[in-house]
């Protein structure tokens, strides 16, 4: 019975975790940081601005709107901070208190590199390529934290493979399609309150919430699915745009790995007492619509604005298959559909130098505290940008952005009566997010 409890503890507390989580400048897991230009305008431009080869990862029809040949390479460097304060956590039952000290920041620097190029066939084809990571994360938390049975580490990295061919259906209509080829790589831990087990079972160097075990979960899978586009120039100085983006379902397969953080935890771990597994768990990146217009006021002053939707109702819940045929096990999610919306301007301070702006505002999917998790410590937030590009001479651009993402402070209620909350315990705390983004890219036409 020793055996199969903690075996059977490990699997359904590591791998029932969310294979999900949220960066602090993005609702949800999204990343959106595909291009400079958009950021420095806060994304306002993603739709309707077709300013490079880039802007097919928002809209695809973009590259109709650019001459010849181009390649754009960038890069974005995230700097996001989550801290749980006034934090409390207990086991399911509330009889042993988990707050063993350490720091309650799970925030982690990352860097998100994207690359475009796309050519012109012909009078009516172009044809593109981008590659770029449309969903992402990466947190961390120290082994001893207090929420550590909930989370300690996660990362999700996703690289989108995107061929585009557009269609030049008029001399003011672009029209466009892509397949996106998506992989998928997780990585997730968290603690094991394998001391409260071992004292149950009689172990008398036992003590509950400090004998813990630290079990590591790995998966992958590729996936695919489209993305449409149309990109309309209804007068001289205003543009429309149109992009949408299928959801793609993924089968993560992966590995149970575990390991002891003292003398009884690491006895169990050597005599085969506790073990990894392996299993399945299906996550579906969602489907989104990008909105957009563009208008040069004047010769100097461009205005434009944007609105996201993404489908985020489609993460309802989270099933783990497991590999030895035992029952599944259900996260309940429940998260919500989203927009998101952004204003921007762009002003020509010269013929070398653009300056940008931004502003937006993106909701949280998340419907309530009590599916809040510190591996998604999700709140709605501001975004506030700056920019800049710099053309050398008429080919070449680069191009340089900040982003300050203000999040609300948002409460979590993880309850231990909760099914998947039986190993876990309970954990309740407020969440301040924040986080600084910049990021850099040059596009050449050629």
């Amino acid at each position: 019975m020793h055996n199969k409890f903690n075996k059977l503890s490990i699997a359904v507390a590591i791998a029932s975790s969310a294979l999900v989580a949220s960066q602090a400048f993005a609702s949800g897991f999204q990343v959106r940081e595909q291009s400079a230009k958009t950021l420095a305008n806060a994304l306002s431009n993603a739709a309707a601005g077709a300013e490079d080869a880039s802007f097919m990862a928002y809209n695809p029809a973009a590259i109709g709107n650019i001459d010849g040949s181009q390649v754009v390479g960038g890069v974005a460097y995230i700097d996001a901070s989550f801290e749980l304060r006034d934090a409390s956590a207990s086991s399911a039952n509330g009889l042993v208190d988990y707050d063993r000290g350490g720091s309650r920041q799970g925030g982690e620097t990352a860097w998100v590199p994207s690359f475009a190029a796309k050519t012109r066939l012909n009078d009516r084809f172009d044809l593109g390529m981008a590659i770029y990571a449309p969903y992402g994360l990466s947190t961390k938390y120290d082994e001893e934290w207090i929420g550590r049975y909930h989370a300690i580490e996660t990362e999700l990295t996703t690289v989108d493979f995107q061929p585009t061919l557009n269609y030049r259906a008029s001399e003011r209509l672009n029209l466009a399609v892509g397949l996106r080829a998506q992989y998928a790589d997780a990585t997730l831990s968290n603690a094991i309150d394998f001391g409260s087990a071992a004292a149950l079972m009689g172990n008398p160097f036992a003590t509950p919430g400090q004998n813990d075990i630290i079990g590591e979960v790995t998966g992958d899978d590729w996936g695919y699915g489209y993305i449409l586009g149309a990109l309309f120039q209804a007068t001289d100085k205003t543009r429309l745009g149109i992009g949408y983006r299928s959801e793609i379902d993924l089968t993560l397969e992966g590995d149970l790995n575990v390991k002891g953080t003292d003398p009884v935890s690491d006895g169990a771990v050597a005599a085969g007492a506790v073990a990894g597994t392996g299993g399945t768990a299906d996550l579906t990146t969602p489907a989104n619509l990008n909105l957009g217009v563009y208008h040069q006021l004047t010769d100097r002053l461009a205005l434009m604005a944007n609105a996201e939707w993404t489908e985020w109702s489609s993460f309802d819940e989270l099933v783990v298959e497991f590999e030895d045929g035992r029952d599944p096990s259900r996260t309940e999610e429940n998260w919500n559909n989203t927009w998101a919306v952004s204003v921007g301007a762009n002003y020509a301070l010269n013929e070398q130098w653009l300056l940008r702006a931004g502003l937006g505002y993106d909701e949280t999917p998340i419907p309530g505290s009590e599916f809040r998790t510190p591996r998604v410590p999700d709140a709605d937030r501001t975004w506030a940008t700056l920019g800049a590009t710099w053309m050398p001479n008429p080919n070449l651009g680069i191009t340089a952005g900040y982003m300050r993402v203000f999040g609300d402070d948002v409460d979590m209620n993880q309850d231990g009566a909760k099914e998947e909350n039986a190993t876990r315990g309970n954990l309740a705390g407020t969440y301040e997010v924040s986080a600084d983004v910049f990021a850099l890219s040059v596009d050449y036409r050629f």
